[in-house]
């Protein structure tokens, strides 16, 4: 049984390394972002395609698959306009509404025995998604649809997200997760200790941001799982002091080594964006550290020896990336399908026991 998949929108190849882990091989990744090309091919089995999936044609997917018994298609469109962190961000001003919709037009164009897709829990409230299952029922696939807690797949946050798995060949589901819940301890507890604006001599990745005065005040004055609340009058910040922003309680809060970090987003290595603050160290999460809480191995490699580290850049590659645990999980249901599709079909061809042919 041969089995080729390729992953759209791949990014740095947090869905990839863990659909690889969980036994599906694959082909290709495709990504309109060329930073993505050097952690993808460092770490995976797979080659990088560099475009933009709103101009990629049945026919040049057809080709990446190759030969195979069994062809899987997979990916996690831009999430932020569907995101509860885009605060009511708009389809007219963002044209990432539109490439779920070229993925189902792939869908429906190409036929892949298998298909997987991933995304935000808020995207389930979108007339784009209600298009999309559509789409997919319409072209023969058989389609479930989970809403899980990635804690309960070893991710140690609390991110919870939206899996679809549809196939030609009959009913596909995810396999339940099973995992003991990890801590923020059990993932990074052991990291070598950095003050605010440093980086590890052995690991360049394990490197946190500058903090000013006020911040470093801040964090000091910040309790594990605590509030802003619990500072001096101050040092709290203006927009906490207005009515809309009473509420944001965990900006700049620090997390808890016993309980999972809450969910990694593209600006997890600031202070002031959520509670990313480190439970005791004076600093919010370093790089490696929102990577390994992504569930990423800790020698993932993200940029080459030398290459100047960018925040920004990195923040946002680790933070839209699928938990490679995820990935894992979807990887082994998709396995598990297929073996089962198979083996029916073996059956089928086989001479029944008794029975005789002329």
């Amino acid at each position: 049984m041969k089995i080729s998949a390729v992953d759209l929108f791949c990014g740095v190849g947090g869905l990839t390394y863990g659909l690889q882990r969980g036994g599906i091989p694959i082909a290709a990744g495709i990504d309109v972002d060329p930073s993505c090309q050097y952690p993808y091919e460092a770490n995976n089995d797979a080659a990088f395609v560099a475009q933009d999936v709103m101009t990629l044609s049945a026919r040049s997917l057809r080709k990446l698959f190759g030969r195979a018994d069994y062809r899987v298609l997979v990916g996690c469109a831009p999430c932020q306009p569907f995101s509860s962190y885009s605060h009511g961000l708009s389809q007219k001003r963002d044209d990432r509404w539109s490439l779920l919709d070229a993925f189902g037009k792939l869908i429906s164009e190409v036929k892949p025995d298998v298909v997987s897709m991933e995304n935000v829990i808020e995207l389930a409230t979108q007339p784009i998604w209600r298009r999309f299952l559509t789409t997919l029922r319409q072209a023969g696939y058989n389609v479930s649809v989970h809403r899980v807690r990635c804690a309960d797949f070893g991710v140690p946050q609390t991110r919870r997200r939206l899996v679809v798995l549809a196939s030609l060949h009959g009913e596909i589901r995810l396999q339940r997760g099973t995992a003991a819940t990890k801590t923020v301890r059990d993932a990074i507890g052991g990291l070598e200790q950095i003050k605010a604006g440093e980086s590890s001599k052995r690991d360049p990745l394990h490197r946190s941001a500058e903090l000013s005065s006020i911040n470093l005040a801040r964090i000091r004055a910040s309790k594990p799982g605590g509030t802003w609340r619990d500072w001096d009058a101050s040092i709290v910040a203006r927009c906490h002091l207005k009515k809309t922003g009473r509420s944001f309680r965990s900006v700049y809060g620090r997390m808890k080594w016993t309980e999972p970090s809450p969910t990694i987003t593209t600006q997890f290595y600031k202070f002031g964006t959520g509670r990313f603050g480190h439970p005791e160290q004076d600093r919010a999460l370093s790089l490696r550290e929102g990577a390994i809480l992504q569930t990423f191995p800790k020698r993932y490699r993200f940029t080459r020896r030398g290459d100047v580290i960018c925040f920004q850049n990195l923040g946002r590659l680790i933070g839209n990336a699928v938990p490679v645990k995820l990935g894992e999980a979807i990887g082994r249901s998709i396995l598990a399908h297929l073996e089962k599709v198979d083996e029916t079909a073996a059956d089928r061809k086989s001479p029944k026991k008794g029975k005789k042919y002329r």
